[in-house]
This record gives structure tokens, sequence and C-alpha cells, in this order.
């Protein structure tokens, strides 16, 4: 199957898809998205990585034209979401956070009658969900209700749903949560086929390994607004040493570290659980302490993730 986008990658010379400066949304006294700047380019994709209450849902809803802007501006598909609403979610795809399918209709029925709110025709809607359904692997499940389908299963459904109207960008907020490890590698494997039809990707997650695996660039989000930007590579290499040694100690008490581990420590954090500690040679610093007395019950030697990007920046855990 072949759907009918452009291909294409990443590039820094064409005009951003979306354009934000100074974005603000209030609800009231409460501001849940505080003046951030951002843009996305044609061909990325893009992530909001925080935790729940970041901002990062919150401003979805104004790029896809479901949410008023209380300040600032914002540019999508270099339209205003204040007056070009309309054109604007027509162009869009959407997969919000909980699956708004109807449990009543058939899989097939799902897709056709969301296509026709695009003025698509009967025959053509039928043409695209039949070629959508395969594109998500739900092609054996066509004329299935939608109840008794997997998480998984009903998240592929939205996906191929968001599709419908052949958009030039999809937004997708939360896109996995709730989805055991076999189902969200099933999502991710038709995400990254999306983007290298060219497809544009805007999503938000508090999945370290979804943003690492799936985003070109991202921002971290923490109480409403950007606290660092770039690709998972660099945030990492910014903010973190290359390795963590993770260590767990009887009774969670944390014998003293400092002048210890022969210079290789560049950072210690301690967490409820364990503590982490921060080295460029993991394995060098493990030997290391072990030969100053350091006897934890367990330990590992990881690489960073995004996770100590956040940690690091915000002092809190991405899930806590």
């Amino acid at each position: 199957m072949h759907l009918r986008y452009h291909r294409g990658v990443p590039t820094t010379s064409a005009a951003p898809l979306i354009r934000a400066r100074g974005l603000t949304k209030r609800f009231g006294d409460f501001t849940a998205v505080d003046a951030v700047d951002f843009e996305v380019r044609p061909g990325e994709a893009f992530g909001f990585l925080g935790p729940n209450g970041a901002g990062k849902t919150s401003t979805m809803r104004m790029i896809g034209c479901v949410s008023p802007i209380t300040e600032g501006t914002l540019e999508v598909l270099g339209l205003d979401p204040r007056t070009d609403g309309s054109a604007i979610r027509r162009r869009l795809g959407v997969v919000p956070q909980a699956d708004t399918l109807d449990m009543e209709l058939t899989v097939l029925e799902n897709l056709i009658i969301y296509g026709r709110y695009f003025d698509l025709s009967y025959s053509e809607c039928r043409r695209r969900a039949t070629e959508l359904l395969d594109f998500v692997q739900l092609s054996e499940k066509l004329d299935s209700q939608v109840e008794p389908l997997s998480g998984g299963m009903k998240r592929r459904l939205t996906i191929a749903r968001s599709l419908i109207n052949e958009p030039e960008m999809i937004l997708l907020d939360e896109p996995t949560t709730g989805l055991d490890p076999q189902a969200r590698h099933m999502v991710w494997e038709r995400l990254y086929k999306l983007k290298s039809q060219g497809v544009s990707l805007i999503l938000t997650t508090h999945y370290m390994d979804e943003a690492e695996q799936l985003c070109d660039r991202l921002v971290v989000m923490d109480h409403a607004q950007i606290v660092a930007e770039g690709s998972p590579r660099s945030l990492i290499e910014r903010f973190s040493s290359r390795e963590v040694l993770e260590l767990r100690f009887a009774d969670l008490k944390t014998p003293e570290l400092e002048g210890k581990g022969n210079g290789l420590i560049e950072r210690v954090e301690q967490l409820p659980d364990r503590v982490l500690i921060y080295s460029d040679d993991g394995e060098a610093l493990s030997a290391a302490l072990h030969a100053e007395g350091v006897r934890p019950v367990s330990q590992l030697v990881r690489r960073s993730s995004l996770e100590d990007v956040f940690l690091r920046l915000t002092g809190r855990r991405l899930i806590e």
C-alpha cells in the first residue's frame, strides 16, 4: 500500500509548519502554558516531553484549534488559529489522548463516517478506509465491532481514522499511554513509517523511550514552561553524563560518597529507592567504589536517558 504523501526529511530551510511566540493559555487564575516559543519544521517528528500537568495537552489543543489562545502568537500551516481554525483543522490529523471511537459501529464504519465529515464521497471514504486498515494491520477486523478490540488495536484504529483526510500533519496526544510493550512498539512502527513518507508528527509523551524513538527534536516542559529544546541525543549530551550507575543499598541507607569514586563522579541524585551516580565510565566508577568499600545490594550501569535530563533540569522524575 502507498499512502499518498510527499516523501521528505526535516529541513531548516522551509517555512515552519508551526511557529509559536509567547504562547500562553490561562484558565482563570491558572496558567497552563506560560509564554512558550517553539517551531516545528516540515517533515519532522516534534515532541513535547514532560509529566502530567506540564502544559503539553493545553499546547496541543491550541495547535489543533480547539482551545483559544490567551496571549502570544501562533501560526499553524501558515494560518492563524484565531481566524482560520476550520481551514487548519481540515489539514490536520488528530489522535486524542483518549480514544473516541464509536463502539456501536464496525471498524470500517468508524473510518467511513469520520471521512464524511471532510465532505469525501462514500466511495472515496471506503477506498481510503480500506487502504488505511491495511496500513495499520487491521484489515482482518474490517467488519468487527470496536468494543472487543484490544487497546493496541483501538489505538491503531484511531491513528487510521486521523489519516482519512490525508493530513499534512498529525497531532498525537500521549499516543501509547496504557498499552503493553508489544502494542507500543507496533504503534511506533506505524508512526515511523508515516514519518518516512513525509508526514509531520507532533506528539506529547511522558515516556522518555517514546521520545527517543520517535522525535527528531523535542521540548522539555515543566510547570507550563519550556526548560530545554533539542534533539534527544543533544539534550542528553548537554545535560547528562554518558552513563549512569544505579545503586540500591540495604535499608535504603546511602553511604557518604563525597570524595569517593577516583574522580569519576560527575553528579549524584538521591531517589527514594536508589541513588543515581552520573559518570562517563560507569564500570570504572563501580570498580572504584567497590575498592573503597561501597557495597550496594544491587547495581546497574546504563546509558543516560531523557529522564536523567528531566531530573537534572527540574529535580523531579517524569513519572512519579
